[in-house]
C-alpha cells in the first residue's frame, strides 16, 4: 500500500506533463528551424530563455528525455516509425533518426520515442 501511494505521488503530474509534451515538440522544431543556416526565422533571446526555463522546471518535476539515436532498437522502449537501409554496417538494427522524442517521468515512460531504424 505504501508503494502504491509513492507511485501515485511520483506520477501525480503525469497527465499535466504529458499534455505539455506537444508544446516542447513545437519549441524544439522552432529552435531547430531558426538555427538552420539558410533559415530566415529568428529564435530571439527572450524566447530562448523561456524555452530553457520551461525545460528546467519540467526536469525538476522529474521529466527526462529519452536519448534514442545510435541505440539498438528495443521494441519495449522505442516505437518504430519506419525502416530504411542503414547508412553503414554499424547502424544495422540501430536507431538512425528520432521522429518524435520520448520522455520518462521519474523513470516511467510516458511517451515512447518514434524512431527510424536501419536495416
Amino acid at each position: 500500500m505504501v508503494k502504491e501511494k509513492l507511485d501515485l505521488i511520483n506520477t501525480a503530474a503525469q497527465d499535466t506533463l504529458s499534455s505539455l509534451l506537444p508544446v516542447l515538440d513545437d519549441f524544439d522544431r522552432a529552435k531547430k528551424n531558426a538555427e538552420a543556416g539558410d533559415s530566415k526565422e529568428h529564435f530571439s533571446e527572450g524566447i530562448a530563455l523561456v524555452y530553457q526555463k520551461l525545460y528546467s522546471v519540467l526536469r525538476q518535476k522529474g521529466l527526462e528525455e529519452i536519448d534514442a539515436n545510435g541505440q539498438a532498437f528495443d521494441p519495449e522502449l522505442h516505437e518504430a516509425f519506419t525502416e530504411i537501409p542503414a547508412p553503414s554496417d554499424e547502424l544495422k538494427g540501430k536507431i538512425v533518426d528520432t521522429i518524435e522524442k520520448g520522455y520518462k517521468l521519474n523513470d516511467r515512460i510516458i511517451r515512447h520515442p518514434k524512431v527510424v531504424v536501419g536495416k
